[in-house]
């Protein structure tokens, strides 16, 4: 529901923060200000103060479906196709099936035109920000990637890479010379797109930090629900939120994702090549969801986007996480009636992705990028590790099918009420783990046959 007093973050009479409090930065509340102004010239009684509360009709629904859509067809899809485009190598064809395979992915199309929600508009400006870096273009990509920042900020998960990258090529231009103009220019283009989205709520500083409590609400514990990461899969074996405070969860959690997305983003900082922040990227966002403090299942998105950057290069790695992260949001689809659509759109989009990219007829170990692997396993016997990932491809979707259709047609025992939920967050997060430990060892190695372009140097 829209309100036109949305872009408020206190709570006063008209303002019930309980009922549609805003817990993101200025960006998403010009958005909502601006849909509601919208549904106001439609139909009144759709932003009514007070009287629209629990407010539903089937116009109603369709007007607010279309804002998602709108949005998309605005920032997201246009930086999706001019990616696909114009940053990958090969064939027209080839293209046309990583952009169509990028856009029917089906976690983002669930969650947002399903659960109802805005994903697509911050990732989109990060994809915006992704694209012009790739082009050279560091000023606006700064710019755009600070408006992704200012709509959603758990586009954190994607700011270190985009940092270390920026400050790494500042560097190495010469921070004496041409790097340290390229530096100034960068922080002069974050700061102004700071102010101007902050405007209304620097001229009072209680305002400013009011702000910042709503979008960073560290008091909720270390999760919630069953979240695909390190601390509720670890839950099964130590209940970590029994045995420590509040305050030692927020450290541990804290140091643990410092220790993860450290070493990637030392690598693109000394090595500020385009393919190592992509890598980067990947790495800083599954470190941050595995890790951090607060995680929400939806939170896997903010990975699901530099994934997406490697159908091109690694489809079949890519494609097995954009699989695994749809399914670990099961539990969410469930609760919203969602099941029909997750079968439907998973299942195309495997059929698809694996049809149009044939990602297990390229998956030798040379084009996975696993050569160092015989290195950091040199006490093992040698195997072939192309042929164990497919059959392990195999097996996990093949589990992953059997867990969904468990997940809506057995009952779990009345003793364990979550059991189901419990089992895909679980397999879903040793997915994710694996794809964590397979990304940092490629950016940590060389593929020495990958196609070079110059656009990715």
């Amino acid at each position: 529901m829209y309100l036109l007093l949305s872009f408020r973050y206190f709570n006063t009479t008209d303002n019930d923060l309980n009922y549609w409090g805003l817990d993101y930065p200025p960006l998403t509340a010009y958005h909502s200000l601006i849909c509601g102004h919208i549904a106001k010239m439609v139909n009144m009684e759709w932003v009514q103060l007070h009287k629209s509360r629990g407010y539903e009709s089937t116009p109603h629904k369709l007007f607010m479906r279309t804002t998602v859509l709108v949005a998309d067809l605005l920032i997201y899809i246009p930086s999706v196709v001019l990616y696909c485009l114009w940053l990958n190598d090969g064939p027209i064809k080839k293209k046309v099936c990583i952009l169509f395979c990028f856009l029917i992915y089906p976690g983002l199309l669930l969650t947002d035109h399903g659960h109802f929600q805005y994903n697509a508009v911050s990732l989109g400006f990060a994809l915006w920000g992704i694209l012009a870096l790739g082009l050279g273009w560091d000023a606006l990509g700064s710019m755009a990637f600070s408006l992704a920042l200012n709509y959603k900020q758990m586009e954190l998960y994607h700011a270190l890479p985009f940092f270390c990258y920026l400050l790494g090529k500042c560097v190495k231009l010469g921070l004496m010379g041409r790097g340290l103009l390229l530096l100034l220019k960068v922080a002069a283009t974050v700061l102004v797109t700071f102010a101007f989205c902050w405007l209304p709520f620097l001229s009072d500083p209680n305002q400013a930090l009011q702000v910042l409590r709503r979008i960073f609400p560290v008091a909720r514990g270390l999760y919630e629900d069953k979240v695909a990461n390190t601390w509720c899969s670890l839950n099964l074996l130590i209940k970590i939120r029994s045995i420590m405070s509040n305050d030692f969860q927020l450290y541990l959690s804290l140091a643990c994702t410092s220790l993860a997305v450290v070493p990637s983003c030392i690598r693109v900082l000394t090595k500020p090549t385009f393919w190592q922040f992509k890598l980067a990227l990947v790495n800083s966002s599954l470190a941050f969801f595995l890790f951090s403090y607060q995680v929400h299942e939806k939170s896997i998105l903010l990975t699901f986007l530099p994934v997406c950057l490697f159908l091109n290069d690694l489809p079949l790695m890519a494609i097995w996480f954009l699989q695994a992260s749809t399914f670990s949001m099961l539990p969410l689809f469930l609760k919203d009636g969602l099941f029909v659509p997750y079968v439907v759109t998973s299942l195309a989009f495997l059929f698809f992705s694996t049809y149009l990219l044939s990602p297990l007829e390229h998956c030798s170990e040379e084009e996975l990028g696993l050569e160092a692997c015989h290195k950091l396993l040199f006490f093992l016997p040698k195997m072939d590790l192309a042929c164990i990932i497919r059959w392990k491809f195999y097996i996990c979707v093949t589990a992953m099918a059997c867990l969904s259709v468990a997940s809506v047609t057995l009952d779990p025992p009345p003793h364990l009420p979550d059991l189901f939920s419990v089992l895909v967050s679980a397999f879903a997060f040793m997915q994710f783990l694996g794809t964590f430990i397979y990304f940092n060892i490629v950016q940590f190695s060389t593929l020495p046959n990958r196609k070079s372009q110059k656009k990715n140097k």
